[in-house]
Formats: C-alpha cells, sequence, structure tokens
C-alpha cells in the first residue's frame, strides 16, 4: 500500500529561517529512509513560501489564506500523505544525523508503537525534557504549589514532567513532546490525528492519549534526536500564546475527564495565577526585573478570561 516510508509535515507560520533550517537537516540526515515532505504554510507575511519554492522544489507546498492552527495544518497535510508513518516535525526542530533512519527502524521492528520521540536537545546542547505523564488535577495541584520543582526527584511530585527519570533508557511513556514525533499512518487515518478544537498546544498529548486507548504505546527513543529551540514563532505572539496554552489545556480536561474535573482545574489555575500575581507585584516592588513583571502581566491576563475557556 505504502511505497513512501516516511511522510515529514512541517506547518509554518512566519519562520523562514528556521523552516529552511528544519528541511536542510532532514534531507541531509536521512540516509536510508524514503522522504515525502509537505510544508504547510499558515498565510506567513514573511518569505517563507517562497523560500520553499526556491531551495525545495521536491517539497509539496500547501500555502492557507489564513492561520488555520497546528492541528488543521497537519491535518490537511495528512490528506497527501502517501508514507507508512508520518513524522510531525516542528519548524524549530533539527534533526540530527540518522534520526529518522533509527526513528523508523525502531516502529519496524515495535509493531505496539503507535508513535516514537527522539532524545531532544536546546541549542546549548543540554537535555531537554519530552516526556510526560498525562495531566491531571493531581499533577496540576503539585505544579501550582511548585511541589515539583521543590522535589524534582520524587516519582509523585515529579511525576508530570518525569523528573525522577534521567531519560538515558527506551520506555513507553504516557506522552510525548510533538516537536519531532513519528506515528503510524494507518493508525491516525483510523483515529484521527489531531483534534482541530486545539488551535496549537495540548495537541500531541491528545493524540498520545487516542494512541494509547486504541491499545498502542507512546515510546521514547534515546539513541537518536534532535535540537529544539522551543516556541520559535510563538515567542512573536507571546502572550497570546501564554493563554492559548492554558485555554488548550481546559480543552483537553474537558474532553477526556469531563465537565467538572475542567471546572475544578479552571480553580486551580485561577487560584495559582492569583498566587503568582501577589508574589510578582512584591517582588516588582523592590526589583525592576523585566521577565517578572511581564510574568505577573500574563497571569493576570489569565486570571481575568480562565473562566471563558
Amino acid at each position: 500500500m505504502y511505497q513512501i516510508d516516511v511522510t515529514a509535515i512541517l506547518v509554518n507560520w512566519n519562520g523562514c529561517t528556521l523552516l529552511e533550517r528544519a528541511l536542510t537537516a532532514l534531507f541531509t540526515t536521512t540516509h536510508r529512509a524514503t522522504l515525502q515532505v509537505i510544508v504547510v504554510d499558515n498565510a506567513s507575511s514573511d518569505d517563507s513560501a517562497a523560500m520553499v519554492q526556491q531551495r525545495f522544489p521536491e517539497v509539496t507546498l500547501l500555502v492557507n489564506e489564513e492561520n488555520v492552527g497546528f492541528g488543521r495544518a497537519n491535518n490537511q497535510a495528512l490528506e497527501l500523505a502517501k508514507g507508512r508513518y508520518v513524522l510531525l516535525l516542528n519548524t524549530d526542530a533539527f534533526v540530527h544525523d540518522g534520526a529518522v533512519d533509527g526513528m523508523v527502524a525502531f516502529m519496524d521492528v515495535h509493531p505496539d508503537a503507535g508513535s516514537v520521540g527522539c532524545r531532544l536537545y536546546y541549542e546549548d546542547g543540554s537535555l531537554q525534557r519530552s516526556c510526560f505523564a498525562f495531566p491531571t488535577l493531581t499533577t496540576e495541584i503539585w505544579g501550582a504549589l511548585f511541589l515539583d520543582r521543590l522535589f524534582p526527584r520524587s516519582s509523585v511530585f515529579g511525576r508530570y514532567q518525569m523528573t525522577y527519570w534521567d531519560m538515558n533508557d527506551t520506555r513507553a511513556v504516557d506522552s510525548l513532546m510533538g516537536a519531532c514525533l513519528m506515528v503510524r499512518s494507518d493508525v491516525v487515518r483510523r483515529i484521527g490525528l489531531f483534534d482541530e478544537q486545539f488551535f496549537m498546544y495540548s495537541e500531541e498529548i491528545d493524540l498520545c492519549y487516542r494512541l494509547q486507548q486504541a491499545g498502542l504505546r507512546n515510546y521514547y527513543l534515546p539513541t537518536v534526536s534532535a535540537t529544539h529551540l522551543w516556541g520559535g514563532s510563538s515567542r512573536r505572539v507571546r502572550r497570546e500564546s501564554f493563554l492559548r496554552l492554558y485555554q488548550s489545556r481546559v480543552k483537553f480536561f474537558r474532553k477526556h475527564y469531563g465537565q467538572r474535573t475542567a471546572q475544578w482545574y479552571k480553580t486551580i489555575l485561577s487560584v495559582s495565577s492569583l498566587g503568582r500575581i501577589i508574589a510578582g507585584s512584591l517582588i516588582g516592588a523592590v526589583s525592576s526585573n523585566q521577565e517578572t513583571r511581564r510574568a505577573t502581566q500574563d497571569y493576570l491576563a489569565l486570571l481575568r478570561i480562565v473562566w471563558m475557556f
């Protein structure tokens, strides 16, 4: 049925330089797997589309007239996908040598794998945590009280980001970061790729949750890697991205745990935001730290609209 190993999908919004770097890395580090590459441009105002046409004529380019969101853009590309596997690749993620080949080889010998994610590094070479437990009210409370940061080695308080684990071994996890995530084409065609109610953020958590419900596993593979800058395009709209992060988390709770649990989660968010606003205001009274001031304003904006989510 499939004659291509991997369909790589990259969704772009005003990230021309990052997109060029990501595509270059993808083509130059993949040696054995056959590739189909699809770029979906969400109405960028820079030269992204022209760059793809000029530098990478082998890439299939879809250009949207408006920003339709991350999930919907990926679903558009899935309709054209011809690979046995689909690689969801952020434009600010740059695969290292043999990463795609290694992920394909792993999926080929692990039929229980619905998805696989590689080791991720920051630009400075430090490890980026990319595996998570599914969020619950309990994990959100630990985060709100900073207990996950105070006791990162605890399997209880550090459960959400799995900070008790050194991430050096291959294992099945609840959820993987979607920056460089490979999934089975036949499975996502059956259960759906991304739920388009998630404009951005939490869509990969939702996907991993549905893969588990379908009886498959999500694996972390540390033997292959990529560099992930994190927030390449979203940095331009920091406040909007911050609010969308929590709006999507509320949607995840509502979808999988029910309306009552989602209401409790919004209560946790409200109390946590209020505490951070008070703390930030006190710190701001004796310090001119701009980052603290911006964070305080972010949480003030969240507190104002969280019950509208």
